[in-house]
């Protein structure tokens, strides 16, 4: 078995020899010392939020969002032109979102840059304070108000991964020169337990786990059982050892939301038997109630799955439900860190 680098750990015990004193104490050692990363460090359940940018430039969109999460969540994710839509971009809104007291995990997608406009944008990152980073290949450009547009795909999501690393721990660009300062950074990824061929995905996030990621979080779920077998196959790898896995959580609006998913939406897997539920209620503030129900009996569940680490809670443009779901599922107080 390949001996792991001290990067490559989570946390890394160091001595300190105070001047004159002679006394050896002990403290940890971060790869970014973001709020995330000392969260899940310590092994308390961590909690993320989603914050989608707008679609034109109205600075009040992150602001606003910021205000309904801060509190609730431990970071949150600024989406990348998210479903492949032209929206405000995430350096600017995760720059904005932690000026509003909310730690920002950027997300990162090759489709839209090559490796020059990746590495510039990750130094540009750390040189305003985000630590944090998601590294996603990107939904296709079909799906989105560009459909003409070339993809770039200089890099997939692996070896963005790896570049980042390199970055971060050996100082390098990855054509092998060096730098002076190396990006703090908190790397993660994205994976989906559902996605076919089943048998291989965990393999999938070996590899992600091998190229540097330090966290992943999945797509939504709704098949508990199926995610149950996904994280069979994990802990049988030992990967939940090795990285830092927060489960994937959208609350449902209603049916409308959960038979488009079930039918329309790539990799999901909604069974018949959410829909149905979904379905039982009416539509509206009842339907509203019954999806942050839902979501909250999920919460329960999942953080009693061994190797999960938190919950990722992606409340689509719909962030005012975020607050009850977090305290009705004993979330609160959001835990501190030094």
């Amino acid at each position: 078995m390949r001996r792991r680098s001290r990067y490559e750990r989570y946390d890394f015990v160091v001595p300190l020899v105070y001047a004159g004193k002679g006394s050896v104490m002990t403290a940890t050692e971060y790869k970014a010392g973001s709020n995330l990363e000392k969260i899940l460090s310590e092994g308390k359940f961590a909690v993320t939020g989603e914050c989608g940018p707008p679609k034109s430039a109205d600075g009040s969109v992150i602001e606003n969002k910021a205000k309904i999460l801060k509190g609730f969540v431990d970071a949150v994710n600024i989406t990348d032109n998210q479903t492949a839509v032209v929206r405000v971009c995430s350096l600017a809104s995760g720059l904005q979102a932690q000026q509003n007291g909310l730690e920002a995990i950027m997300q990162m997608t090759c489709r839209d840059r090559n490796r020059l406009a990746m590495q510039a944008d990750i130094l540009g990152a750390s040189v305003l304070g985000i630590k944090n980073i998601l590294c996603l290949t990107g939904d296709h450009l079909s799906f989105g108000n560009h459909p003409q547009a070339k993809g770039v795909h200089d890099l997939d999501a692996i070896n963005l991964i790896k570049m980042y690393k390199d970055m971060r721990d050996e100082k390098k660009f990855q054509c092998g020169e060096d730098m002076d300062v190396a990006p703090g950074l908190y790397i993660g990824c994205a994976e989906n337990p559902f996605g076919d061929p089943f048998e291989l995905r965990a393999l999938r996030l070996k590899k992600k786990i091998e190229a540097g990621a330090d966290f992943m979080q999945t797509q939504c779920i709704f098949n508990i059982p199926k995610f149950k077998e996904w994280m069979k196959e994990v802990r049988a790898l030992g990967l939940h050892k090795e990285i830092k896995i927060l489960a994937g959580i959208t609350p449902l609006k209603g049916v409308g939301g959960a038979r488009y998913m079930q039918k329309f939406v790539p990799g999901m897997d909604v069974p018949q038997e959410i829909v149905d539920r979904m379905a039982g209620v009416e539509k509206g503030p009842a339907s509203h109630a019954e999806g942050k129900k839902l979501a909250v009996e999920m919460i329960k569940e999942l953080a009693e799955v061994e190797g999960v680490a938190g919950v990722h809670i992606m409340a689509v443009e719909w962030e005012e439900a975020v607050p009850e779901i977090v305290e009705t599922a004993g979330l609160l107080p959001r835990p501190a860190v030094a």
